[in-house]
């Protein structure tokens, strides 16, 4: 199909099929951490710090999204930094790095790049979760 405008003549390709891209990514744990943990700490006591952290970084990660889309960046940071230092405490390595990610993105104030890095935060955040719980064998 052509399309003309302003005298000058376009080619237009009509697409009849849509392409879903499948975001898949492998998390990062730190099997190390989560050792010296339980060494440190006793199988009671790490399972403790390690229930707490999950608890908290699924609720950190709820509260950055409502952070996002309430357009308080500032919240949006502390939060991400909060995130950082949790997911380090239990060996989550990939959600630290994204975490400190989405803090690059809202120094850069690319809203763009925000939303991406924070959604993809979102991503990992869950799938890093559920690799602990399956390495842990805890059960909800």
């Amino acid at each position: 199909m052509a399309v003309r405008c302003g005298g000058v003549s376009f080619g237009v390709t009509v697409v009849a099929q849509v392409l879903t891209l499948d975001q898949d990514e492998t998390v990062r744990l730190n099997p190390d951490k989560l050792g010296e943990l339980y060494r440190q700490l006793g199988d009671a006591g790490a399972e403790d710090v390690v229930c707490r952290a999950i608890e908290e970084l699924a609720v950190r990660l709820s509260h950055c999204e409502r952070a996002w889309r309430a357009d308080n960046y500032s919240e949006l940071s502390k939060c991400a930094r909060s995130l950082i230092a949790i997911a380090d405490q239990i060996g989550m390595t990939a959600l630290a790095r994204v975490a400190d990610d989405v803090g690059q993105a809202l120094r850069s104030d690319d809203r763009s790049a925000v939303a991406a890095t924070l959604y993809r935060l979102i991503r990992i955040g869950e799938k890093s979760l559920t690799a602990v719980w399956d390495q842990r064998d805890l059960s909800l």
